[in-house]
């Protein structure tokens, strides 16, 4: 049984007449006139006075009155009045009555404060909402391959996301400093706030540029005309902060073909295994064919430049012998076999090395049906990349050569092939976007041809050359 102020008490017994005067109670305007006390009893076993009422919404409220309650148990188990002073702070029910009309208006200020906040959010959709809705519209209307969705999923993650792989949990920086901010209220500060909080976190200027790079196109987005009304966003945040300079791509480290050779044969020969052990039917056979099959794999992935998802998902279809070509089709992305990365069909010429490979390939005793895998598993399914990847490093490590990635494969064949062809035919053959790309290749190599001409140069007589230059 619960303690209400004398009023109630009263028409408590009357229990005919308590409903019609709640009701008339709650049609006032101020929430207090529906205010009522109980008693509660909080985990020790103390009883605390509470408030009762109806909110200006017409929801009802209870909070604690926040002191202890004077009272006592009745012999019929109910709360009554105690006499005498109060102690430690307890209030009686005069006292705690006369607190209530202006603890009810404090709590309404508060109620009316958060029902403000909330309505705004409903009406102004966050940050987090615009980022998700970008993600769809790259995954439904751009057609973004897997490999990019999951690159972009991982900045956008929540904290403490776990990872796909692993035990660790994502940091979440952008959904951290943002994610819960109404998007039109998102300024250029408070990206910046965001890039300068990335630039002293262990991450390099390439990284954080990226960071800016999503955040620019997720507003760019909110900014397309039949987003705009949606988002409410005026002009791109991202776009009053500072791109990062980022230092020179640096030395492009390749591979010499003896290397190659060398990197091959240790595959072939297995000693890069390093003792680990293989159970099979017919152990040494089968180890034996996946060495020369690793071997081979590494000579055509450094004779043609192709990606490693490109590799791993080539079919016996796409050699065509005749033409001495090589028709690239498809690449894998994420778990996915989709387009290449410039969704378009490239013939790339097969070079007497790489089809020598090719060839010792189509010689196994199975898996050599147009539809097969031309790098098949023992089981004839598509290779593991990653798989792929440790042993490559595996054998690079076994011979000392330097720690190039298998990326750097490619960049050997497109190093190799633009000393003797022109830079547009190297990159349609490379499948670069822009000649740019292609064009990291030619430092070394005019380098190179200047040699000649720099010796030629300095070895003129101060007379002859004078007369050069005249003429």
């Amino acid at each position: 049984m619960v303690l209400r102020s004398r009023l109630v008490l009263r028409l408590v017994l009357q229990p005919d007449s308590v409903e019609r005067q709640l009701t008339i109670a709650c049609m006032s305007a101020d929430p207090a006139a529906t205010a009522f006390l109980l008693v509660e009893v909080t985990r020790r076993g103390e009883p605390v006075w509470a408030v009762k009422w109806r909110s200006a919404d017409g929801t009802r409220v209870k909070r604690r009155l926040g002191h202890g309650a004077w009272v006592r148990r009745g012999p019929d188990d109910r709360w009554a009045s105690r006499s005498g002073r109060s102690q430690d702070g307890a209030l009686t029910e005069f006292q705690a009555r006369r607190l209530v009309p202006r603890f009810v208006a404090d709590a309404e200020l508060q109620l009316a404060a958060a029902r403000t906040r909330a309505s705004a959010a409903k009406e102004k959709p966050s940050f987090r909402e615009l980022a998700l809705a970008w993600l769809r519209h790259l995954e439904r209307v751009e057609d973004a391959k897997p490999s990019t969705l999951r690159d972009y999923r991982a900045l956008l993650a929540e904290p403490g996301a776990g990872y796909r792989r692993g035990k660790g949990e994502t940091l979440g920086r952008i959904m951290r400093a943002l994610g819960d901010t109404p998007t039109a209220d998102v300024s250029g500060g408070d990206v910046d706030a965001l890039l300068t909080a990335l630039d002293e976190q262990p991450i390099s200027r390439r990284t954080v540029n990226k960071y800016r790079a999503t955040l620019h196109a997720i507003f760019a987005f909110g900014l397309s005309p039949d987003q705009r009304a949606r988002w409410g966003l005026e002009s791109n945040p991202v776009a009053d902060t500072r791109k990062r300079r980022q230092d020179d791509a640096g030395h492009l480290e390749v591979f010499t073909i003896e290397q190659i050779e060398a990197l091959a044969r240790t595959a072939e020969s297995g000693s890069w295994r390093k003792g680990r052990t293989y159970v099979a039917v017919n152990t040494q056979h089968l180890r034996g064919q996946e060495d020369g099959e690793l071997a081979d794999f590494l000579r055509v992935a450094a004779y043609t430049g192709l990606r490693r998802g490109e590799l791993v998902v080539l079919r016996w279809e796409d050699v065509s012998w005749a033409e001495r070509v090589l028709v690239v089709r498809r690449a894998l992305s994420g778990t996915v076999e989709r387009s290449t990365k410039s969704r378009r069909i490239r013939y790339v010429p097969l070079a007497d090395q790489a089809l020598a490979a090719l060839d010792r390939l189509s010689k196994r005793p199975n898996f050599t049906r147009p539809g097969d895998y031309v790098f098949a598993t023992v089981a004839g399914e598509r290779p593991d990349p990653s798989a792929l990847r440790r042993r490559y490093v595996a054998c690079r490590d076994a011979i000392g050569l330097p720690p190039l990635r298998f990326h750097d494969l490619r960049h050997t064949a497109g190093s190799l092939l633009v000393r003797v062809l022109d830079p547009v035919t190297v990159k349609d053959i490379m499948g670069h976007a822009d000649l740019a790309t292609t064009e990291r290749y030619l430092h070394a190599v005019r380098a190179t041809r200047l040699a000649d001409q720099a010796t030629k140069a300095f070895s003129l007589s101060p007379s002859a050359g004078a007369e050069e230059a005249v003429a």
